[in-house]
């Protein structure tokens, strides 16, 4: 669904319009508080505020992120504090475009019916078997050892009131604390491009669906025709964290 607005007469920059420049992977991006709120929010966009929405600008911009490829999310919902969480995406980019990335393997941690511990490649197991936890190991060229991560089930999926899983973690449990495990490794293994970047699973909420950029008026950062962002609805209380597992290896 577009949108089209009609372009006013030039005039001066508000709190609202100001736009703020700065390159991420080798493009300019242009974002405007009123942006943000209405293509990049997800969840209850009405509820985020000025200072949130300064803070996912000035998270993009000093982190070189562009969210309209996923690599950042600004999620709200009700009256909470507005959740800042980096995409999947940006981790493996960043830590391809090192030339010291020697590549990583990554799955999961069980337990047998007859109570013995397996780690496992992948994500495959049967309804018999107990998922525990996560694992993931980075290489690079310049280090004599590989960077291993570790993660516990319990510690980090997403549940609902009652205890039981929610989200995602009810449908892909396995692959959604692999996914922990691996981002938990590369931010471990490349401190400098990592370092403070969290993803939403880790954070428990849900990775939402984004989409393509707007198109701005240079001179009025008004929106002259955009594709309307579907955000996912707002969770039960307690219930979040779903979608965007990270597949590979």
């Amino acid at each position: 669904m577009a949108v089209k607005n009609q372009l006013s007469a030039k005039k001066p920059a508000t709190a609202q319009n100001k736009i703020a420049k700065f390159m991420a992977g080798g493009m300019e991006i242009q974002l405007t508080p009123e942006i943000v709120r209405n293509y990049l929010v997800s969840g209850n966009k009405e509820n985020v505020t000025m200072q949130e929405v300064s803070m996912f600008i000035n998270l993009c911009k000093y982190s070189g992120l562009n969210p309209w490829l996923r690599e950042a999310y600004c999620i709200k919902y009700g009256t909470e504090p507005a959740t800042m969480v980096i995409g999947k995406e940006a981790f493996m980019k960043r830590a391809e475009s090192d030339p010291n990335y020697d590549g990583f393997a990554a799955g999961i941690i069980i337990q047998d019916e007859d109570g013995s511990i397996e780690y496992r490649n992948g994500t495959m197991y049967t309804k018999e078997e107990q998922i525990l936890g996560g694992w993931a190991e980075v290489w690079r060229k310049d280090r004599s050892h590989s960077t291993r991560a570790e993660v516990a089930m319990e510690e980090y999926a997403g549940r609902k009131k009652d205890g039981s899983l929610n989200g995602q973690w009810s449908k892909k449990p396995a692959t959604m604390i692999r996914k922990v495990a691996l981002v938990q490794a590369l931010r471990e293994a490349f401190p400098k491009a990592l370092g403070g970047l969290y993803t939403a699973e880790e954070q428990g909420q849900e990775e939402p669906e984004t989409t393509s950029a707007p198109v701005m008026d240079q001179d009025t950062g008004e929106i002259i025709e955009a594709e309307v962002v579907t955000a996912p609805q707002a969770p039960a209380p307690q219930e979040a964290a779903e979608d965007d597992p990270l597949m590979g290896h």
